[in-house]
């Protein structure tokens, strides 16, 4: 497997996108969003490429401005009460595990209480720094969630990796000067512009060392 420049570079921190990077919450998000859909005679199509974007972004561009707030209120609530079978996927436990903890982080489209409601689904055990839409005042593609998590590890932006899985998710962290690793787990390959595209997180592995921390193929790359 090629990292291409990736596998030349040492990072302050890695920072990682949650939903399709860490954990599958594809079905519930799937499920919440279609009944949302149906209460306000949306199509499927409609809510179509917005995979990474907050809940509110998608509400504003859906919606007319008179509807946002009892919208938005509504899709929270269906996300928060449907986190039945959301999984860890594979190698992001690891990741998680073997980076210290002042030098990853997460940032995420989700509000607080939805990102933590979906990390304790899942059973994963996050880094001390996660940064939600609820932290930053525009959510991705904008940068401001990866800025957010760089200042609050004490790093440049552009000696961090960012993990994403989703296009607009990518475009942020190339916004915020960010080096960009994708996990093709929800998107197709040829659409995820990174430094480098792997299947997900089980195919790389890290190396920690006093010049900071390096991304290396791991053993499901082989």
């Amino acid at each position: 497997m090629d990292l291409g420049t990736l596998a030349d570079l040492e990072f302050e921190a890695v920072i990682f996108d949650m939903d399709g990077t860490l954990i599958d919450s594809t079905p519930a998000v799937i499920r919440s969003w279609a009944a949302w859909a149906s209460e306000h005679d949306l199509s499927a199509d409609q809510l179509a490429g917005f995979h990474g974007v907050p809940a509110a972004g998608i509400v504003r561009r859906l919606l007319p401005q008179e509807r946002w707030a009892a919208a938005l209120e509504r899709i929270n609530d269906l996300e928060l009460n449907d986190v039945g079978d959301i999984d860890v996927l594979p190698g992001a436990a690891e990741a998680l595990a073997v980076l210290p903890s002042g030098q990853s982080a997460i940032a995420t489209s989700c509000t607080r209480p939805l990102a933590e409601a979906r990390i304790a689904a899942a059973r994963l055990r996050p880094p001390a720094v996660l940064v939600t839409v609820d932290d930053v005042r525009r959510g991705k593609p904008a940068p401001d969630p990866f800025l957010e998590a760089a200042r609050r590890l004490g790093a440049h932006p552009t000696r961090c990796l960012v993990v994403e899985d989703a296009p607009m998710g990518l475009a942020a962290a190339r916004a915020a000067g960010c080096a960009t690793l994708a996990v093709s787990t929800t998107t197709a390959p040829d659409l995820l512009e990174a430094d480098a595209v792997v299947v997900d997180l089980s195919a790389v592995s890290w190396r920690i060392s006093a010049a900071g921390v390096a991304v290396r193929p791991g053993l499901s790359a082989n």
